[in-house]
């Protein structure tokens, strides 16, 4: 009898071959969480169920717990490559075992503290991981005696703030004004805010810490030694180990505040105000900061350009009001224009928020909300020109959809040495500034469209910002200024972003990286590199 060869269909070839591969990818994952649960549970010592803390990819829960903390959509595809497992510790004694246990299982480990770095940094990678976030250590204890509050690394900044309004309404702590950004990667970036003018940068106001280091020792101020503390404060916490909480001072705030937002177009003379506001907002009372919007709008059919000022005085309206007579006249402030409330209210403000809306919702994590978006960074030494400016405005309509956020620098910041923390963009800037691209669907050609527009916007600005180096603020974190690749160029790759990020301040980095973890474990595309990198 003759035999009869069944051919097989190319499709069903390859429907097969994948089906294999993913057995064969879940197998091998399974193999690792199995011997990496069986780790923790030796390290611990504990009877508790460990499996509670782990998802592994099969696991129902792990793409609403990995989607949770996405806080750019960008870095949400199927192409991103996703953890193998996710770690949600809920003591700190698991935050231990897993940074033992990564290394004992020899996988590369992200931390994720409320997941808002710009290029995604604590939740991606080009080789296989797992994220250790931190949202569930997010405790807040105000001590109202000693002024201070221990936070942890997985608390977001609104619940920080709420915290402090229940035990004071006199009290807050000067940070950033978007609520669901995580303490973690905040304060070990610097951290900046509307108080800055006043009280100085997020870390500045810093006291103590508690970090797990390489070794898994649990280490608070006393026992890192200064230099170490130096590192966490603005230097990037995920290149030295994981921060499990930071020890804030409290700042004072009066009873009463004063916001109010002016909102000027090119044809009603915002140049003019533009360039007076570079004048006064770095030099005015320290108690006042404002912040500039600058966006291409489309007005009665006719390209032109909104400049938006914000603004937080740390008092009442008819002082802010009698300033800014007398300092800034071209933007013509009226009381009417101005908002008196208390400063947790006033959080709520910048944060967007209705009018009248209660304290706790700045308990909301907004979760599994995110937009497409590219954010870079410069400085400002002097100011722009009206003919720059007004160069400025043809490029920005010509490009159509990218931003500019300029945040004004003085008062507190220019009292502090550069040297004081590892972040040293103080004396010397006049302000800050933030490109902001965002959009709402999911485009390759979008994608392509708008951070082309944005990297174009910032190749313009090149003759008005700071040089030698062109200097970048961490927490606008940008890889287009440079990555690593922990090779054997991991030094000179390190220098290429580092110098912009820290000044005069990276080479300190480096050793402190060097004595803390010379193997280069807690490691990232833009982390510091330790001199013996291999």
């Amino acid at each position: 009898m003759k035999k009869t060869t069944t051919l097989l269909s190319p499709i069903f070839v390859l429907l097969l071959f994948q089906f294999l591969n993913l057995s064969l990818t879940w197998g091998a994952s399974d193999s690792v969480y199995q011997t990496f649960l069986q780790c923790l549970k030796k390290q611990t010592n504990s009877t508790d169920d460990l499996s509670k803390i782990l998802y592994a990819q099969a696991n129902p829960s792990y793409t609403s717990v990995l989607q949770a903390y996405i806080r750019n959509a960008r870095f949400n595809g199927s192409q991103t490559l996703k953890p193998l497992i996710i770690i949600t510790p809920l003591q700190e004694s698991h935050v231990q075992a897993a940074v033992i246990c990564s290394k004992q299982v020899g996988y590369h480990l992200k931390i994720r503290s409320g997941g808002h770095d710009y290029e995604g940094i604590s939740y991606i990678s080009e080789s296989p991981f797992f994220i250790l976030d931190m949202f569930n250590l997010r405790s807040v204890d105000v001590d109202m005696k000693d002024e201070s509050a221990w936070i942890g690394a997985g608390a977001t900044l609104g619940e920080v703030y709420f915290r402090i309004w229940e035990k004071s309404k006199v009290h807050g702590f000067p940070a950033g004004v978007c609520p669901t950004v995580g303490v973690g990667g905040h304060l070990s970036g610097g951290g900046y805010g509307n108080m800055l003018r006043k009280y100085g940068l997020s870390t500045d106001n810093v006291v103590d810490a508690k970090i797990v280091d390489v070794k898994g020792r649990i280490l608070d101020r006393k026992a890192m030694g200064e230099d170490l503390f130096w590192a966490l404060r603005g230097g990037g916490g995920a290149s030295f180990g994981v921060v499990l909480s930071y020890k804030i001072k409290l700042v004072p705030v009066p009873a009463t505040v004063t916001v109010f937002r002016v909102e000027r177009y090119l044809e009603e003379k915002a140049t003019d105000m533009v360039y007076q506001w570079q004048l006064v907002a770095p030099t005015t009372d320290k108690n006042l900061f404002m912040r500039m919007l600058l966006q291409p709008m489309t007005r009665n059919k006719a390209k032109t350009i909104r400049a938006s000022v914000l603004a937080l005085y740390l008092g009442k309206a008819d002082d802010l009001v009698s300033l800014l007579a007398k300092d800034f006249p071209e933007l013509g402030l009226k009381k009417e224009n101005c908002m008196e409330m208390s400063w947790i209210d006033s959080v709520l403000w910048w944060a967007n928020f209705d009018n009248g809306t209660k304290p706790d919702a700045l308990l909301d994590r907004n979760l599994n909300k995110a937009d497409f978006l590219k954010r870079k960074s410069d400085y400002v030494q002097k100011p722009i020109t009206k003919v720059s400016l007004n160069l400025l405005w043809k490029k920005m309509i010509e490009l159509g959809k990218t931003g500019l956020v300029f945040n004004a620098y003085g008062g507190r910041m220019d009292e502090i040495p550069a040297s004081e923390t590892a972040m040293p963009h103080r004396a010397g800037n006049l302000f800050k500034i933030q490109y902001s691209v965002t959009w709402k669907e999911p485009s390759i050609e979008l994608e392509k469209n708008y951070t082309s527009q944005a990297r174009s916007l910032n190749s313009f600005m090149t003759p008005f910002v700071s040089k030698n180096p062109r200097s970048a603020y961490l927490n606008y974190r940008d890889v287009d200024i440079g990555i690593n690749h922990h090779g054997k160029d991991s030094s000179k790759e390190g220098e290429v972003y580092g110098l912009k990020y820290f000044n005069g301040n990276y080479e300190r980095l480096v050793k402190v990286k060097t004595m803390f973890d010379p193997e280069n474990f807690f490691r990232n595309e833009q982390s510091i590199p330790p001199k013996s990198a291999k």
